[in-house]
């Protein structure tokens, strides 16, 4: 499939989590399983993320198009998708500025809507921060919206975001 095949190779390309195998144990991934539907890629989300003081690493998985999720009711509220495209031209989207551990970062905020069951999602937080980079490195076109990644080149504000220690990080889907 060229959907699929054109979105590893794009993060291949950026692909910079194995430099950093060798550091500290207390590091965590974020599993961000794309889904090919209907001619696009949606991201798959389903539960929150308590971790703290962790180094994050985004790790992006490709589920079969036939996957068809049964999670555990006691775990997961509900299970939905999101079109990829959706992180870079969103319908609803706020953004603040905010300082965190001597950085100023942008944090997202999106508003999703599921057209299957009119039920409306808040996507934010490291979750939202991992879905924008990953619209951006797979589809590779602008946002519409200010991001602080430097577009030409996203390796190095990507190891600053996600494998600096995240003090305190939470995310909030």
């Amino acid at each position: 499939n060229s959907l699929i095949d054109d979105a590893k190779a794009r993060l291949k390309k950026h692909d910079f989590g194995t430099e950093y195998s060798h550091c500290s144990s207390n590091r965590c991934s974020i599993l961000l399983p794309l889904l090919p539907k209907d001619g696009k890629l949606y991201l798959l989300f389903t539960l929150r993320s308590e971790k703290k003081d962790m180094w994050i690493t985004p790790v992006v998985g490709f589920i079969d198009p036939n996957f068809e999720a049964r999670p555990n009711p006691d775990e997961v509220k509900n299970v939905f998708l999101v079109p990829l495209e959706y992180f870079l031209r969103p319908r609803v989207y706020h953004q603040s500025h905010v300082t965190r551990c001597g950085r100023h970062v942008i944090a997202h905020c999106f508003e999703y809507t599921d057209p299957e069951d009119g039920a409306t999602y808040h996507i934010r937080g490291l979750t939202a921060r991992c879905a924008v980079f990953t619209a951006l490195v797979i589809l590779g076109r602008k946002p519409s919206f200010e991001v602080d990644f430097n577009l030409s080149n996203l390796i190095p504000p990507s190891e600053e975001s996600f494998l600096k220690p995240q003090k305190h990080a939470v995310s909030k889907l």
